[in-house]
């Protein structure tokens, strides 16, 4: 039961639904509400199909490059905490997203699904947390279910933007964004302390 709490922690942190609400209203300002449907499930579509990808195929492509396990737990933990601390002191995620916005014809794939729900961040996370070495394929199957489950919230919070922007306002957005960033902190730097640790065993036999 921790180990279910602790991955949902760790991909609410890092998919973030909270923090796209206010990039979906920008990106959605002056649609009808069934152009809002649509746009907000093609985003969580293929925000959903992307993280899938990369669970499928990301580790087998690490292997094939002759990428070690330790050395990616390693290097996933460090960007990870990279990516929890712009979450932190940089711009929160709507602040640091809205910018894009201007730029898209199709803002339902930049930036709602890539970078807002599957963020570099995401991807390395789900590659992280079903390791096939680590995790047998029924742990990588759970852990899809709550990537998706995730995601799946993330597309009601988009529905109910308006409601919930008026509820907690933009400010609270952001604080809520920062602390699922202090959150990501502690756990890439655990990831970076196992890699260390089974880096270190594995030398020292």
């Amino acid at each position: 039961m921790e180990d279910l709490l602790s991955t949902f922690v760790v991909l609410w942190a890092v998919i973030d639904p909270v923090g796209t609400v206010p990039v979906f209203i920008s990106a959605t300002g002056g649609v009808t509400r069934s152009e809002r449907w649509k746009i907000a499930a093609t985003a969580a579509l293929t925000a959903a199909g992307l993280l899938l990808f990369f669970i499928v195929v990301g580790e087998p492509l690490l292997v094939a490059m002759g990428v070690e396990l330790p050395a990616f737990q390693i290097a996933g933990g460090i960007v990870l905490f990279l990516f929890a601390l712009t979450m932190i002191f940089g711009e929160s995620k709507p602040e640091g997203e809205a910018h894009l916005l201007g730029n898209s014809k199709d803002v339902a794939v930049f930036p709602l699904a890539t970078p807002s729900l599957a963020s570099p961040g995401a991807m390395m996370a789900v590659v992280l947390l079903t390791e096939n070495e680590t995790h047998a394929i029924l742990d990588q199957v759970v852990t899809a279910s709550i990537m998706l489950l995730v995601v799946a919230i993330a597309f009601g919070l988009m529905i109910a933007s308006n409601v919930i922007i008026k509820t907690i306002g933009s400010g609270g957005v952001s604080v809520v964004s920062r602390v699922m960033g202090l959150i990501l902190a502690s756990i890439a730097a655990t990831n970076v302390l196992e890699g260390l640790k089974e880096f270190f065993t594995a030398a020292g036999q």
